[in-house]
């Protein structure tokens, strides 16, 4: 099973907010999931993330999306974990 770290649109129309979540692959996007690790709101750039969950799910291999990694990125749990992954 390939898991992939990924934004579940929620919000009313014109008003997203997305909840960055665990999935398997094969499951559509605002379908069902594993975990949900955080949040993003575009509308004002809020952005939470559980940094422990996130890296554990990295370091087992989930792989992010495009947009999820600019996200991810933005509050610097990329980096930690490209850090992480150097040490070894």
């Amino acid at each position: 099973m390939a898991v992939k770290l990924r934004l579940k649109r929620m919000g009313a129309k014109k008003k997203p907010f997305y909840r960055l979540v665990a999935a398997d692959s094969r499951s559509p996007r605002d379908g069902r999931f594993i975990e949900s690790l955080g949040y993003y709101n575009p509308l004002n750039g809020d952005i939470k993330i559980d940094e422990e969950n996130a890296l554990k799910w990295l370091k087992d291999g989930a792989i992010p999306t495009n947009t999820a990694k600019d996200v991810l990125s933005k509050v610097g749990i990329m980096s930690k974990f490209h850090n992480e992954k150097r040490g070894k």
